[in-house]
């Protein structure tokens, strides 16, 4: 990773946001997010991409400073995604010669977001083609659904710098020193997780670039030990897991279900097995998610509800469908005080998943944990091990 001021020719024109709560309004992001942008110098000027609507004003104020008087003559827009196209009207009505440069179903989206005539400002480009900015030039590779349809990606041949849209995004802000592999894998598996074979895609065309700077939409640019961040990029697009491990995910009403996965953790750990444990009611969701991808093992401890599931499992369920979760080896753990039926639901939702091992034994306890139940943990730690 390094600085923003990477190029004499290409400047960073981005902002950090520290205030937002929810990315998304849905991911909690402690550490803020970048909304990145960037300008290219050079006999014509190409901006690439604007910012969110909460930073317009601040970015509106960093592009005039960094044009130093002159004035731009393209936008280039690789994603439509309002985070990073919110801006696109203000900076057109105010540079009226602006030129969009985009794909040609952005361009065909362009009108749903804004309100401003784009008759003879838009120029929709495909797969291979080219502009010159003067000795700088970008290639257009196309990125369908690496996380919407309109994505595309660019390739600025002179100084060898992938203008990566979404790809090799992160969560916090660029003034957050923090490890890269963490955030940018919470960041994947929550927003593009779903999309692993357009992003297998995307990868196989980038290994034909000769690639020494990567700028992302979110996070630092990256320029040092490329292979590492491509590496886990084809791990996680792959649905691979990245390390062994297990993540047990609980969702437990009065603490009894807990208890049990406590226990279950300490009997893995005791075998010397990385575990990471989510109270599912309280815990950040998204990491959850985010560590059963990582992990090769899942435990699902839950409590039966309203003849059910309790609902803080079913709605992280319902997150790993959403995210294509798959490959991995999965083990339940239920509770019900009369009549358990978690692990019916649990195994439902994973009926429709891709290459999961279920262990045979499902682990049923009755209100509280008895010693009876610690023998049937181990049991099932056994099974998940083996």
């Amino acid at each position: 990773m390094c600085n923003t001021n990477f190029s004499d020719s290409i400047r960073y024109i981005g902002c950090d946001d520290k205030t937002i709560d929810l990315f998304e309004s849905q991911y909690v992001v402690p550490n803020g997010v970048s909304y990145n942008s960037y300008l290219i110098l050079d006999d014509k000027i190409a901006i690439m991409d604007t910012v969110d609507r909460r930073a317009t004003e601040e970015w509106l104020d960093k592009l005039e400073q960094a044009l130093a008087g002159r004035t731009p003559d393209y936008l280039v827009v690789q994603h439509l995604e309002p985070d990073h196209s919110a801006s696109i009207q203000a900076v057109c009505e105010k540079y009226p010669a602006l030129q969009i440069v985009t794909s040609a179903k952005s361009a065909a989206m362009l009108p749903q977001f804004f309100t401003m005539d784009f008759t003879g400002r838009v120029t929709a480009v495909k797969e291979g083609d080219t502009l010159s900015l003067g000795s700088h030039t970008l290639t257009f590779v196309m990125a369908p659904m690496v996380h919407w349809p309109e994505v595309m990606v660019s390739y600025e041949s002179s100084e060898k710098v992938l203008f990566a849209a979404d790809g090799f995004g992160k969560f916090g802000a660029l003034d957050t020193d923090e490890d890269w592999d963490c955030e940018a894998r919470r960041y994947y598996f929550n927003i593009v997780g779903k999309y692993g074979g357009p992003v297998q895609t995307l990868l196989k065309k980038a290994a034909a670039l000769d690639i020494q700077t990567i700028c992302p939409l979110h996070g630092p640019i990256l320029t040092e030990d490329l292979g590492h961040y491509i590496g886990k990029y084809q791990i996680w697009s792959s649905y691979q897991p990245e390390n062994e491990g297990v993540t047990i995910a609980c969702a437990s009403i009065h603490g009894n279900t807990l208890q049990a996965a406590k226990k279950l953790q300490e009997i893995l750990e005791t075998r010397g097995v990385k575990v990471s444990l989510f109270d599912l009611s309280r815990d950040d969701k998204a990491e959850a998610v985010e560590d059963a991808f990582r992990y090769d093992k899942l435990v699902l401890a839950a409590a039966s509800y309203d003849g059910g599931v309790f609902l803080p499992m079913e709605n992280f369920l319902c997150a790993l469908t959403a995210k294509a979760y798959q490959n991995r080896k999965v083990a339940l753990v239920e509770n019900g005080s009369w009549a358990p039926c978690a692990a019916r639901v649990m195994k439902g939702y994973l009926e429709k998943m891709k290459k999961i091992d279920l262990c045979p034994t499902t682990v049923t306890i009755k209100s509280t944990l008895k010693d009876a139940d610690v023998a049937k943990l181990e049991q099932l730690a056994d099974e998940l091990l083996g």
